[in-house]
């Protein structure tokens, strides 16, 4: 098996970053994944007291289909994020002043319109990632997955949809469900795989138009009796992973 994609998110709910490598620390998710989110007004998250919260409290897919129109990215390097949609004036916050907080979150509210819920707010906590379940974790998704799904459903799925870190190549369709409980070496790193990964519905936004124009929960429900998509696992021992490493299931 062959790791193909590393991927990072480094606003929930946003564009994803493509890497071509990274180094895994354990105990720890991708570096720089779900760094930021953005909090919706009647969400109760406290920066000064950062708990894991439902994805539903923050910009997401599932209930923000039009923030896939957005595209975002970062420089760690000089702490700016840039925001641009269509019909809307570009953005270059910087997020170390709090007036580069304020006005990205004021472009976010403005984008979402009827969508967001209140003035949304940008969060940022060092050491607090923003993920979907409260454990530190890598997501992996398997290609052939997505595409017996897409081919079982009469549609091409983009993997994208599912917003994992790593997309890998070389096994069956849906193998990766069965291997919780075990460890994986992915490229330099060593793993356990712990949990299956829930589909929601976000997986019904088409990344490319943002619009839901997908019913894969339910397809998934249909086809196969439940509505797993990927897997969770947690670094046991840090190392070097890379585009075109392999992905090893041990014994």
């Amino acid at each position: 098996m062959r790791i193909e994609r590393i991927t990072r998110f480094p606003v929930k709910g946003l564009s994803p970053e493509l890497l071509e490598e990274v180094m895994l620390e354990a105990a720890e998710g991708l570096p720089g994944d779900r760094r930021f989110a953005f909090a919706q007004g009647d969400s109760p998250f406290d920066p000064a007291d950062p708990k894991w919260l439902p994805k539903r409290n923050f910009a997401c897919l599932a209930v923000n289909a039009r923030a896939a129109a957005v595209h975002a990215a970062f420089d760690p390097r000089t702490n700016t994020l840039a925001l641009r949609a269509e019909g809307q004036p570009p953005l270059l916050a910087d997020l170390s002043a709090e007036a580069g907080r304020q006005a990205a979150a004021e472009w976010i509210t403005a984008f979402l319109g009827e969508e967001a819920r209140g003035a949304l707010r940008l969060a940022e906590v060092p050491g607090h990632a923003f993920t979907d379940i409260p454990q530190k974790a890598v997501s992996l998704i398997g290609m052939a997955s997505v595409a017996d799904l897409g081919a079982r459903a009469g549609m091409v799925l983009d993997p994208l949809r599912f917003r994992g870190n790593i997309l890998f190549s070389g096994a069956a369709a849906f193998a990766e469900l069965d291997w919780v409980g075990r460890e994986i070496l992915l490229g330099g790193a060593r793993l356990r795989v712990f949990k299956r990964t829930q589909r929601c519905a976000a997986t019904e936004v088409n990344p490319g138009t943002a619009e839901r124009d997908a019913l894969v929960p339910r397809w998934l429900r249909q086809h196969y009796g439940h509505a797993d998509m990927g897997v969770y696992a947690e670094v046991l021992e840090g190392g070097r992973i890379a585009v075109g490493d392999a992905l090893e299931l041990l014994d």
